[in-house]
């Protein structure tokens, strides 16, 4: 990976792709006529399985792709165009969208949809569904100790002013067990293929993880365009993980199989709503908004004509402060009074359980690994990034006078402070702004969080009649199966930048005009 030297403990080097230059095939027939854009120096190019660099053979495709050109069987490239086409045409019929606020519009556009997949073979799968399942285990079990004997923060494995200062660290949930001790039901990590080949860690998400439902339409949509492919290199199917997750929930609710399950959006502005309309009637749940429901004698109870229904599950998507007005936010109208109590009854299990929004800070992950040895007593099996939390003082001295060497991040989310803002390559700056910035850390440098500069590996997209390659993040879900044990989603929602300098946004996000794509 691009950056700095790690400093000591930092996680090891990831075992290298299988995709090697050796393991590469002749290119020569199957790209004849298919114009293709050289990628950037110093990314790994996912075509052909090598870094992109000077002087590197561009004849020669890796064994995944050669398998997926030779299924597709395309005839002077056009037929590309026209199944991409087709992507565009279903995307318009089934409604998929997403709202992105900060276009200023209240329209919502399309979802995005790349037409080529990003193809991972069975064995770095396997190494990443090991490292995933790993983390999704230290996570909840961070969650466990920080709620509850508080071992970590005693200890000094993590400052208790990062922990207990983040405005999604809930107070009133300390003490609180969670039926079956399960903190978090779905967490989602976002990783990239570094210049050496190997996956690392960007970040994690925990709070209420977005996109099972997009990467669901993905598979549905991108699996019909190329059923000969999906058929031929074998890819695992998605649709049981799904089937996990529910089973999971009900495994822990107090009426068992016997539940009433419901999902809990913020409603139709929400800039994923399409997903998570999709998701319950994928899943069978319904529906429902804060209003809609109410807690009487620390029971959860959904509004109907016929009177009230018991809620068992919830499965929600309405972020932690807005959960519950009388312990959270007092101007909240998306959540429901008394939800909070609810949960500490044990009367309803909450996916994911509030309270777990502060492990998506970047300033904890230089102390993951430490972490990991305390509560698990492993090594950290995916390294992440490599980051360095402002808050201590050496660490901003040290790095003040190369602040052009990292991305800038906030340490808390915006909601919580007014430094909100999001990440950014600090080299792209004028050198006016990047001085203006680094006297804002000076101010408060708790609030930032620097991190090693990334180059994604670039992943091969169908672009005007060419192939092009453009910055790809992948993000992968771990589901709980309520017994202990993760479930690794066999593919993820992959994120492919719209431009081909991913400088302006490094971790591609759907907000800034990233593209999504399927993964097989």
């Amino acid at each position: 990976m691009s950056s700095p030297p790690a400093p000591p403990g930092s996680q090891a080097t990831p075992r290298q792709s299988s995709l090697l230059p050796d393991d590469a095939v002749p290119a020569a027939d199957l790209l004849a006529g298919a114009a293709a854009v050289p990628g950037s120096e110093g990314h790994f190019d996912e075509l052909r399985g090598r870094l992109n660099a000077p002087g590197a053979s561009r004849d020669r495709l890796a064994p995944l792709w050669k398998s997926f050109f030779e299924a597709v069987g395309t005839d002077g490239w056009q037929d590309l165009t026209t199944r991409a086409a087709r992507v565009q045409r279903r995307v318009h019929d089934d409604g998929a969208t997403y709202n992105v606020y900060a276009e200023g519009s209240e329209a919502p556009r399309e979802w995005p949809l790349e037409l080529l997949p990003v193809l991972i073979g069975a064995e770095e799968w396997a190494d990443i569904e090991a490292g995933v399942a790993q983390r999704a285990r230290l996570l909840n079990a961070t969650l466990a100790d920080v709620y509850g004997e508080r071992r970590l923060l005693d200890e000094g494995l993590l400052p208790p002013s990062l922990v207990l200062g983040h405005p999604q660290y809930l107070r009133p949930l300390h003490g609180c067990v969670p039926p079956g001790g399960v903190h978090l039901h779905v967490a989602a990590f976002e990783l990239t293929r570094g210049p050496d080949g190997g996956w690392w860690v960007l970040g994690q998400r925990t709070q209420a993880p977005s996109g099972l439902g997009y990467l669901l339409e993905n598979r549905l949509i991108i699996a019909q365009q190329f059923p000969e492919a999906f058929r031929d290199l074998h890819v695992q199917r998605v649709a049981s993980s799904f089937q996990t997750l529910l089973q999971g929930l009900l495994r822990l609710s107090p009426a068992g199989e016997r539940s009433r399950v419901v999902l809990l959006t913020p409603g139709p502005h929400n800039e994923t709503y399409f997903e998570q309309v999709f998701l319950a009637r994928y899943l069978g749940l319904t529906l429902v908004e804060g209003g809609d429901l109410t807690v009487r004698a620390n029971r959860l109870y959904l509004k109907t004509l016929h009177g009230l229904e018991r809620v068992h599950v919830v499965l929600r998507r309405v972020d932690d402060d807005y959960l519950d007005p009388l312990e959270l936010r007092a101007d909240s109208a998306l959540g429901v009074p008394g939800l909070l109590q609810a949960l500490r009854a044990g009367e309803v299990v909450v996916a994911n359980a509030p309270g777990a929004g502060w492990l998506e800070s970047p300033g904890l992950m230089a102390f993951w690994p430490g972490v990991a040895e305390a509560l698990l007593g492993e090594s950290l099996l995916l390294p992440a990034t490599t980051s360095w939390w402002c808050g201590e003082a050496a660490v901003w001295r040290k790095a003040a006078p190369k602040l052009a060497d990292y991305v800038v991040a906030p340490t808390f989310p915006a909601s919580g402070t007014t430094t909100g803002f999001p990440p950014f390559v600090a080299a792209s700056l004028a050198p006016s702004a990047r001085s203006a910035w680094a006297g804002r850390v000076e101010a408060d440098p708790a609030a930032y969080t620097l991190q090693a500069r990334v180059k994604p590996s670039e992943t091969p997209t169908w672009r005007d009649g060419a192939l092009e390659p453009r910055p790809c993040v992948l993000r992968v879900f771990a589901i709980s199966d309520g017994a202990g044990g993760w479930r690794v989603l066999p593919g993820g929602l992959a994120r492919v930048s719209h431009r081909r300098d991913a400088a302006h946004d490094p971790w591609l996000s759907m907000q800034r005009g990233s593209a999504s794509a399927d993964t097989w």
